[in-house]
């Protein structure tokens, strides 16, 4: 522990101008008393610190050293603080907060203010228990190298019993994933974790396996070629910005309020479509326009059902 607070403080000093014993006191919740102990533990080990008394005095290092030992550039330790703070917004990690304490400890107020200029929140909106304990146990898993089983639903809502081997937690735009060795399919997979249920770390050890985080096939299960559908959509002007944003186009016919667009053809796509009520109209192809049509009259059918139950 006193090696690690020595390390963090030759960090502060590197990083600040200048900084009071109290101010270091408190970051490390020690005594002013211990601090000198520390100050005077680095100067017997060749670390050239300077304490200065009076109103502006403080502990500081040479410019000398300060200059030509420089770990991080404040451009780096910005955007190094904006990442770590980024990935706290999804998960709770007790190293990645620590790191982010002393990297803040650190920081002068230039450095700060740099910090706010770009803020990141992958969160979803609203609180998720499970999640935030799916994500616990399955780190735990990861670390200590246990198996996982679960309940795994598809697309359709078939269930299924699986032994995982945990390998990486994957995060692709909004969406988690576990990558990891299916005992069932004998294979690596990506499990969703909103279709994972009853969630189990086991007591049987595994064998990490060499992967390519890299080559993650997680493009590969949504986007391939065979399941890759031609869009002609046209949409009420109102609805322009929420098309243009959603459909991820940067510009659209305004004359002719329309949009061709390729895009996987999966139960996604049929609910997203019908999201948008009366906005928009799919003109090709023909098949979609008839799923959606099927689809919107079992909802009128639905509706039309005067039980309330």
């Amino acid at each position: 522990m006193k090696l690690e607070r020595l390390l963090t403080m030759i960090m502060i000093l590197i990083n600040r101008k200048k900084v009071t014993a109290q101010e270091l006191a408190e970051v490390f919740n020690v005594s002013v008393r211990t601090i000198y102990r520390d100050i005077e533990t680095l100067s017997c080990a060749g670390v050239p610190v300077i304490s200065q008394q009076g109103v502006h005095g403080g502990i500081s290092l040479i410019d000398g050293y300060r200059v030509d030992k420089q770990i991080l550039t404040k451009d780096e330790l910005t955007s190094l603080t904006i990442a770590i703070k980024s990935a706290l917004t999804t998960y709770e990690d007790s190293h990645a907060e620590a790191v982010l304490e002393k990297l803040t400890s650190i920081a002068d107020d230039h450095v700060k203010q740099s910090m706010d200029h770009l803020f990141i929140d992958l969160s979803p909106w609203g609180p998720n228990i499970l999640f935030k304990e799916h994500i616990t146990i399955l780190k735990s898993a990861i670390e200590n190298r246990h198996c996982v089983s679960f309940t795994y639903s598809t697309t359709h809502g078939e269930l299924t019993r699986r032994v995982v081997e945990p390998h990486t937690l994957v995060q692709k735009g909004k969406t988690w994933y576990l990558y990891g060795y299916c005992t069932l399919r004998m294979d690596f997979r990506l499990f969703k974790l909103a279709r994972i249920k009853n969630l189990m770390q086991e007591d049987l050890h595994y064998e990490r396996k060499e992967i390519n985080l890299s080559e993650l096939p997680w493009g590969k299960e949504w986007y391939q070629p065979e399941n890759v559908v031609d869009l002609v959509i046209s949409f009420d002007m109102a609805v322009t910005t929420l098309v243009e944003e959603s459909f991820g186009v940067e510009f659209v016919d305004h004359k002719q309020a329309k949009i061709n667009i390729s895009i996987p053809e999966d139960e996604w796509l049929y609910g997203f479509l019908l999201s948008f009520g009366n906005r928009i109209k799919v003109i090709e192809p023909p098949h979609i326009r008839d799923i959606l049509q099927k689809r919107a009259q079992e909802i009128v059918q639905l509706y039309k059902n005067p039980d309330n139950s």
